[in-house]
């Protein structure tokens, strides 16, 4: 470590005022790599370069990269605490820290701006909310979503297809689901819009949770049919009765009120930390999430703080209370909730327990967060041993944390595309995997593979060259290729070209098109009776070829369903390409209106008459 360095940098931060303020610190390059704020910038900013020996590991490896700092100062705390989330968000600082997925939360929406509403799942309120539909959420996950539309559509029989109501009364015949009970047949048309909007409010009291409301008025139906001698319904109503009643068990309720709110829980050890997340709403828990990070990055209320405003910043919806561990509050708590409170236009109240309902359920996501942070810990071992015995077999000199696998395909001559993946410490980690359309070369597997893997390096080469490290395209510890020997052999060429040295195996495929072997161009290893190494390069095998032949067939699928509408008198590559952005699919247009086409951008009644004239002769495919 520079001590000279060092002592300056603490000199110039004790020359600081004592006064509320947001720092960066800055590396050579005069790169934001962190982000923090302060109600006495002078005293938090001199910690820094103090008995810097004693910080703990992640702090440490900070202050040895900064090279110099700057402040901001500001009138008051609250605004040291906007700014510097403001700060955060655009430098995007390599030491504060980041949600790791960047995903968008996913949303129920009932779309009751139709007549018969249906359920469907949304990514984002921005970018699809109408102001007449309802929405429920955010979930931690798409599946989270589906399953409980499911579990919707299967209590209400609720229809699931395509077709839209009441315009499509009577045009088909109804639908397996229908006969099999799991639809109420909607678009047979006898079922009365007051009998639906009945149901559709039950569908509602059931997304909140209040399943009290539902069963009292299943129940209402249930004995009215009694009285009418229409047994059939009423055991129909009885049985749904008992499904919502046994799905009402199995949600823990943890308070009496209805307030929505979200409960914070963490667990730090000397190995890792994670922060869990139970999402209440009516009363019961309907989501939990956890995230993991490494040991010394949440042991301060800073952190804490930036995890809590990242998590809501990547949601569209904040609820009114959010409950954290009384051990995590600090003086900025309140600074935090009028953050919030500014960016969803409502009062965001911060609590922090030290008894009472809320205290337990703090206590409960604690619990949670230790017991996750626990079980990730022992499948990390597992995926360490795995990753040890690889290393190991192949005579690694070091073990891959980072394994990138490659393959390639092609349909006919035409729409070559090369596909990577990538395995850290043993998972797949699809935010890294990239695709390479194939332009130099059709029909040959080794120019193709000799084409990504040079792109693949000229990234690299171009992100070091750019900002001194690589983040995004980093170098792996192995490279596997779904191919022999001519495999290897290209690949080689090109890392020896460039002076990197990767180890490079080939995935020798078997008669059952099963990796029994692994090759480095040379010598063969057989993998055959290792049956934990043979899962794993099994596994790889199957997602290489799954992501690269799904996305080739993609690109094919889309070319060819756009050369099919090109067919059509008055329509070229333009309003071909604007068609399926619009309807997605041939199968949509096929079922659209002239109306429908022709309010489509660039396209013309007469060439949606055309549209409308070309598919009743059905020339063209789903």
């Amino acid at each position: 470590m520079n001590i000279e360095r060092i002592d300056a940098l603490l000199l110039k931060a004790r020359l600081l005022p004592a006064t509320p303020g947001v720092y960066k610190m800055l590396d050579k390059n005069q790169k934001v790599i962190y982000v923090g704020k302060s109600k006495a910038l002078k005293n938090r900013v001199s910690q820094y370069f103090q008995a810097v020996d004693s910080h703990p590991p992640k702090t440490l490896k900070m202050v040895q990269l900064v090279c110099d700092f700057e402040c901001v100062f500001t009138d008051t705390e609250t605004e040291a605490f906007v700014l510097e989330n403001e700060l955060i968000k655009m430098y995007s600082p390599k030491f504060n820290i980041r949600l790791k997925d960047d995903k968008s939360y996913p949303y129920i929406k009932l779309s009751t701006s139709e007549e018969y509403p249906k359920l469907s799942m949304v990514r984002s309120l921005q970018a699809s909310r109408n102001k007449s539909d309802l929405y429920f959420g955010p979930y931690s996950s798409s599946t989270a979503v589906y399953n409980i539309i499911d579990t919707a559509n299967k209590l209400f029989l609720l229809p699931s297809c395509k077709q839209k109501f009441p315009e499509d009364f009577g045009k088909k015949r109804p639908c397996l689901n229908y006969h099999i009970g799991k639809c109420c047949g909607l678009c047979k048309g006898d079922i009365t819009k007051a009998e639906y909007s009945s149901t559709i409010k039950s569908v509602i009291s059931f997304l909140k949770s209040d399943y009290e409301d539902v069963i009292e008025n299943l129940d209402k139906k249930m004995q009215l049919a009694a009285e009418e001698l229409n047994f059939e319904a009423a055991v129909t109503y009885r049985d749904l009765i008992n499904s919502i009643k046994n799905l009402r068990q199995r949600q823990k309720i943890l308070f009496a009120d209805r307030v929505e709110r979200d409960i914070f829980g963490v667990y730090t050890d000397d190995v890792s930390s994670c922060i869990s997340v139970t999402v209440v709403r009516e009363g019961r828990i309907i989501d939990s999430e956890r995230f993991i990070f490494t040991s010394d990055e949440i042991m301060n209320t800073d952190a804490f703080e930036h995890f809590i405003v990242e998590y809501y910043i990547k949601r569209d919806y904040i609820p009114r209370e959010i409950v954290i561990p009384y051990e995590m509050y600090s003086e900025t708590v309140e600074d935090m909730a009028k953050y919030l409170s500014s960016k969803q236009s409502k009062t965001i109240k911060v609590l922090h327990p030290e008894k009472g309902e809320q205290r337990k359920a703090v206590v409960m996501a604690n619990a949670n967060a230790k017991e996750y942070a626990l079980h990730q810990r022992k499948i990390d071992e597992v995926a360490d041993e795995k990753l040890i015995e690889l290393a190991s077999l192949l005579g690694l000199e070091v073990v891959p944390e980072r394994i990138e696998a490659y393959d390639i395909s092609n349909s006919s001559d035409k729409f070559t595309t090369a596909g990577m993946i990538c395995v850290k410490n043993g998972r797949f980690s699809k935010r890294d995997y990239r695709l390479f359309n194939i332009q130099s070369v059709s029909l040959d597997d080794y120019g193709a593979m000799t084409e990504a893997i040079t792109r693949r390096v000229e990234r690299y080469k171009d992100e070091i060259n750019q900002n001194g490290n690589s983040e995004n395209w980093t170098l792996p510890d192995l490279f596997l290729i779904d191919g022999g020997i001519g495999h290897v052999g290209a690949v080689r060429s090109v890392l020896d070209k460039y002076s990197i040295c990767v180890p490079v195996f080939g995935m020798v495929k078997d008669e059952h098109h099963k990796t029994r072997t692994l090759t480095d161009g040379t010598n063969e290893i057989s993998i055959a009776h290792n049956v934990r190494i043979f899962n794993f390069i099994y596994g790889i095998q199957e997602e290489v070829h799954r992501f690269t032949f799904g996305s080739m067939d993609k690109k094919r699928r889309k070319t060819v369903t756009r050369l099919s509408l090109e067919k059509i008198q008055g329509i070229g590559p333009k309003k071909a390409k604007v068609l399926m952005n619009s309807f997605k699919s041939i199968k949509n247009i096929k079922n659209a209106t002239i109306q429908d086409i022709a309010s489509v951008k660039g396209i013309s009644i007469k060439d949606a008459e055309q549209i409308k004239k070309y598919f009743e002769t059905d020339n063209a495919e789903d």
